[in-house]
């Protein structure tokens, strides 16, 4: 007899709770992944589903982990297909026996899931699922899912009083050869209509897919670098590789357990320093864990136009306007370096991200699904949970959400980009104008943009809107909304 682990959003050996269970039954083991083609095609508002740069950090991280695979003995069988297909044909083949795997709370993941169990159940095959992308187990919240708090700061106060980490799993050092099946080949970027993305010598870091280079780069960030004691002070920066852990595309992947790095960050408490900064890494892995727990109780909500809070906005969806918000050329910096360095490279800082949403949401008032659709095509470290349940919070349609807040740009302008280092590094138009005015070129005069080399309205645009007048406008649209049941 055989048994199946079906990868999925886990592209790791260490801590995989359903790897170690099929090894535990101590029968050979197929290790499957596929390519689900509908993840490739077009979002609700016709942008790539997954776009290039995720797109190649997927398939660095499954080849990463078909070699890991072969060190210990073993092999990962590939595979494009929709899984509810492909996984009872394996099943039938190879006399599988059962089925292991992590599961997901997301409508779309949770289609796929259950159309598996069906099919397996119809030919008599067991499963066995498990929960492993959350530092914390539901099983030990000190509350039932359906019971989750609406407001992360009492989840969090009640998770740290009464809840224990359970202790990551170890990686395995050896296993059957894998049995007789064709192991395929892994499709490239062409096989899915994209394009091999252009290496930009400005991005903050090159993400390299897969278990190994995530393991790295933990033990670069909080060992070799020695940046984890200064984390909470660092981590609102935006140029440079070090100033905030990066671990999100691992962790979103599945490459890093967040249990992994909870007891990488205990190991640096009790071997260098135990401060806020050491705590406040386990404080955004809390956040992640409270986006999946809310989606998990929530389920479809956090992506309707309502959101959450179940709150009936009228959202524009000019698309011109948006087009020129996502190509970064709305005529405020901060804003448009964000947004280009998106486009250029995949990643952009949490900071960034809170400020272009409060713009396209709070000063357009453009549709908030267009802004997560946009982020979910082009970030690297994309996640369901977390960027459209940051979206709802953003847009003020979140179950925390604080009424009508916005981000107030040209102060977080100077605020995190005094010397304006950070946009004259993507808006390179801008170089030569002076720190006490690249946030608000609009207020140049024309000698001044002649001996600064800046033509507004040519070289770099206008102001899209008036910030004030745009706020105000959009928040008498937003108290004008109405809350449905």
């Amino acid at each position: 007899m055989t048994t199946l682990v079906w990868f999925r959003n886990d592209l790791r050996l260490h801590d995989h709770q359903p790897l170690n269970e099929a090894l535990r039954a101590g029968q050979p083991i197929i290790p499957l992944y596929c390519f689900d083609p509908r993840q490739f095609g077009q979002t609700a508002f016709g942008f790539p589903k997954t776009g290039a740069y995720r797109a190649q950090f997927l398939l660095k991280s499954v080849a990463d982990l078909r070699r890991s695979l072969q060190t210990l003995g073993s092999d990962l069988v590939v595979r494009v297909g929709h899984p509810e297909n492909i996984i009872p044909e394996l099943v039938k083949a190879h006399s599988v026996e059962a089925v292991y795997w992590h599961e997901e709370v997301t409508a779309e993941e949770l289609r796929v899931e259950r159309a598996v169990e069906t099919k397996l159940a119809a030919i008599g095959c067991k499963t066995e699922v498990c929960w492993g992308a959350t530092l914390y187990h539901p099983d030990n919240l000190p509350f039932a899912i359906s019971r989750l708090p609406e407001v992360f700061t009492q989840f969090r106060k009640q998770v740290e009083q009464h809840s224990t980490v359970d202790v990551a799993l170890p990686t395995p050092t050896k296993m059957l050869p894998l049995p007789q099946v064709n192991p395929g080949t892994l499709p490239t970027l062409a096989d899915f209509g994209l394009e091999a993305p252009n290496p930009d010598s400005r991005a903050v870091l090159t993400f390299e897919g897969g278990e190994t280079a995530g393991l790295a780069r933990l033990n670069h960030y909080v060992w070799e670098a020695d940046c984890l004691k200064t984390y909470k002070q660092t981590r609102n920066g935006m140029v440079g590789a070090d100033y905030s852990s990066k671990l999100s595309a691992w962790l979103a992947m599945g490459c890093l357990s967040p249990r992994r790095v909870y007891e990488t960050v205990q190991a640096y408490e009790a071997e260098r320093i135990r401060n806020d900064s050491t705590y406040w890494l386990v404080f955004e892995l809390l956040w992640r864990d409270y986006f999946r727990f809310i989606c998990a109780k929530h389920s479809n909500k956090v992506f309707y136009p309502s959101g959450l809070r179940g709150l009936l906005i009228d959202w524009n969806q000019d698309r011109p306007r948006f087009d020129a918000w996502r190509n970064g050329e709305t005529g405020f910096p901060l804003v448009d370096a964000n947004l280009r360095e998106l486009a250029h490279s995949g990643f952009m800082s949490n900071r960034g991200r809170q400020n272009v949403a409060s713009f396209l949401t709070k000063n357009l008032g453009i549709d908030w699904r267009m802004g997560a659709e946009w982020f979910e095509s082009l970030l690297v470290d994309h996640d369901p949970c977390s960027n459209y349940g940051n979206w709802n919070y953003t847009a003020g349609v979140g179950n925390d959400a604080r009424g009508f807040r916005y981000f107030n740009i040209p102060k977080q302008s100077k605020d995190y980009d005094p010397d304006g280092l950070y946009v004259k590094h993507w808006l390179p138009e801008l170089i030569d104008v002076p720190p006490a005015k690249v946030h608000e070129p609009w207020k140049l005069q024309p000698v001044e943009q002649k001996r600064f080399g800046v033509t507004l309205g040519v070289d770099y645009p206008r102001p899209m809107v008036d910030l004030h007048k745009s706020v105000q406008a959009n928040e008498a649209i937003y108290n004008a909304a109405r809350e449905i049941g």
